[in-house]
């Protein structure tokens, strides 16, 4: 069941309404990226993390990620989208509105 989740880290930083647009943005990209994907819209789980620490991780394990800029922010990554890879993401909290 892991291949079909895709999980979207939202920058904590970002009121979670706002983050919540920018992870549709990271979907968008992601589906992009990979037009041969085997999602097909299943599980889509939003978490809210520190971006940059979790690009390094994703980029030290070698695990693929599509990431989402926003021009509006100078560029700023907001959002990064993974497919599969539940344990890595186990300790991670969902977006909500506090």
């Amino acid at each position: 069941m892991e291949k079909n989740k895709l999980y979207v880290l939202i920058d904590k930083s970002l009121e979670p309404v706002y983050g919540c647009v920018q992870g549709g943005h990271v979907v968008a990209q992601w589906l992009l990226e990979h037009p041969a994907q085997d999602w097909n819209n299943q599980y889509l789980i939003y978490l809210s993390a520190d971006i940059q620490k979790w690009k390094n991780k994703l980029d030290l394990f070698d695990i693929g990620y599509s990431e989402f800029r926003e021009p509006d922010l100078d560029d700023k990554i907001t959002a990064l989208a993974v497919h599969g890879h539940d344990r890595v993401f186990k300790n991670l909290k969902t977006v909500t509105e506090d």
